[in-house]
């Protein structure tokens, strides 16, 4: 069951939804889990338990201010092109304070939750035991904006509204936040590239080959830009954006394999 934590972030207060799951021991190592663009806690499911199980670590999953039941976005605030960098470098250092976080900890993210477990493992090298990103965007492609555009009318011709109303208690705070600092054309040179070199944890990149919002480029760019020791990569054929309910199967298995050896390289070290 979900909870409320109230933080100092983005230059007011903000009540952030979250839940444990998983591990519940002290000493249990923690995995940070991300949301996509229109995500929420509730959106992921029973995908983080059974992940968390799998990998035998305490999950903090939560929602964006914005998003879920977390403080909506006031009316008039329009995201700008660096909002991935202040949930990277200010809310979420601010919850894990207020949650008691241990020093070192573990990322997953899927699309933008992606694109901020980069930027947070860039911006904290020291911090990051290694980070998992499924659908990340490091820059800007037509294809990403074309399906955003197209995200755009579905909101507001069929029933993807009330479908999205589901998960969030201000489903137009999540969508018009999210579809309006994408289509702005201030966020067409959006770019993490210059980051990617500052990470220093181990990296697993997860891509499907059909992802409507983004193409290879995406994970490619990061393993250039990282030594190839440091970045796995897995490339799921037959699977679109969200390769957790795609292939949830393959995703728990390599992601409790690249935890594990890491686990085992840390016990030999």
């Amino acid at each position: 069951m979900s909870q409320t934590v109230l933080i100092e972030a983005l230059g007011r207060q903000l009540d952030i939804e979250y839940a444990f799951v998983g591990r519940t021991d002290a000493d249990a190592p923690w995995l940070v889990i991300l949301h996509e663009g229109l995500g929420s806690l509730a959106m992921w499911r029973d995908f983080p338990q059974a992940l968390c199980s799998a990998c035998g670590v305490r999950g903090l999953v939560y929602s964006r201010p914005g998003y879920g039941y977390s403080s909506p976005r006031p009316a008039e605030e329009h995201w700008a092109p660096e909002f991935m960098h202040r949930q990277a470098r200010e809310v979420l250092p601010a919850l894990l304070s207020a949650l008691g976080a241990p020093a070192h900890y573990s990322l997953l993210g899927h699309s933008d939750g992606g694109s901020i477990a980069l930027i947070h493992a860039a911006t904290y090298p020291r911090t990051g035991a290694a980070a998992i990103v499924m659908a990340p965007h490091i820059r800007v492609e037509p294809l990403s904006i074309e399906s955003i555009e197209a995200a755009r009318h579905a909101y507001l011709t069929t029933d993807l509204r009330a479908r999205l109303a589901r998960y969030h208690a201000n489903v137009d705070s999540a969508f018009w936040g999210w579809n309006d600092m994408w289509l702005a054309p201030a966020f067409r040179d959006w770019s993490i590239e210059a980051l990617l070199p500052s990470i220093r944890c181990p990296v697993l990149a997860i891509q499907g080959r059909q992802d409507q919002y983004g193409t290879m480029a995406q994970i490619d760019g990061i393993s250039s830009a990282l030594p190839e020791a440091q970045c796995d990569r897995l490339c799921l054929q037959g699977c679109g954006h969200s390769p957790h309910r795609d292939q949830p199967e393959a995703v728990i298995s390599a992601t409790a394999d690249f935890l594990s050896r890491l686990a085992d390289q840390h016990r030999v070290t």
